[in-house]
């Protein structure tokens, strides 16, 4: 299978290069500047060239905080973008994967969201991804929108990285603990998505359980706070950087963009649909953690 994925320095797709390395998949990673979500004229062609059997977007405008005073340059990509890339597989004949996120909620369900809960994103980010759902789905009858959350891994910039560094420096660090979500290893999901594009490059019919939206999201729950404290216990054992962390509230630690309180995914549909379910997340936790201290840890445990 050969797989054309864009947003080529992102860490999802640095992640999907690292796991289809162990498999017969050929990753072809598209991005700026001869594939520029912000500039659409050359996207059909550059996707031609490739030769996939199916398209994973996975470029997208993710500055949340940014987004609110660069609204234009966030549809342009999460919306705009996202509908050309799926019209161009369209026009190939291939299906799309669309990664998504859960800041199309506001938080409030107080339960885990269903793929065919309404929508009511928060802020500019949220907003313009949401959107770009709905062109993703009017442009190819063929695509997977896969819906995401709190994502991370050894690579480009995540949460996971920010603690270990800020840990190098502090003492004691302020997480926010009244915000609640799945945390997502971007390895589990990568993994996951090349798993759904094997399925769906052969399935034809548009109106197969196959398409449609996803939940994607790491097994279990956890608060900001909850994570910053595994990535210390874990990187305390192995010789790494380490801090206490203070439990904070969101009040206690504004923003430009506003996030939204419980943000968990259910993923019911993903396991009946395509059978799979993502590792909890502190196992994953632990291996990305290892990666990042103890990469010859890593690479002896694999």
């Amino acid at each position: 299978m050969r797989v054309a994925v864009t947003g080529r320095e992102g860490q999802l797709a640095r992640s999907l290069q690292a796991i289809a390395a162990d498999s017969d998949t050929e990753i072809v990673c598209l991005g700026r500047p001869e594939f520029d979500l912000a500039q659409p004229g050359a996207i059909a062609a550059t996707l031609a060239a490739a030769e996939p059997d199916v398209v994973i977007n996975a470029a997208a405008y993710t500055a949340v905080d940014r987004a609110e005073s660069e609204a234009e340059l966030a549809h342009a990509v999460n919306t705009v973008g996202a509908g050309l890339v799926a019209e161009a597989a369209a026009r190939l004949g291939l299906p799309v994967l669309q990664v998504s996120t859960d800041y199309v909620f506001d938080g409030t369900a107080e339960r885990p969201y269903r793929e065919d809960d309404p929508v009511s994103p928060l802020g500019v980010y949220g907003a313009s991804k949401q959107a770009g759902e709905l062109k993703v789905a009017a442009a190819n009858p063929r695509h997977v929108i896969c819906r995401t959350s709190w994502v991370y891994s050894p690579y480009g910039q995540n949460f996971v990285k920010t603690m270990l560094r800020l840990a190098g420096g502090r003492e004691e660090i302020g997480v926010v603990a009244d915000q609640r979500g799945c945390p997502t290893y971007a390895l589990d999901l990568a993994r996951t998505l090349l798993s759904i594009a094997r399925r769906v490059a052969e399935e034809r019919a548009a109106a197969s359980p196959l398409f449609g939206v996803f939940h994607v999201a790491g097994g279990g729950e956890a608060s900001w706070a909850d994570v910053a404290e595994a990535v210390f216990a874990k990187s305390a054992a192995l010789g790494g950087p380490s801090a206490r962390v203070k439990r904070i509230g969101t009040l206690d630690y504004p923003t430009p963009a506003r996030r939204p309180a419980d943000s968990r995914l259910d993923t019911a549909k993903l396991r009946a649909v395509y059978g799979i379910a993502l590792p909890d997340w502190r196992a994953s936790l632990g291996d990305c953690v290892t990666r990042l201290v103890a990469p010859s840890a890593s690479l002896a445990s694999r």
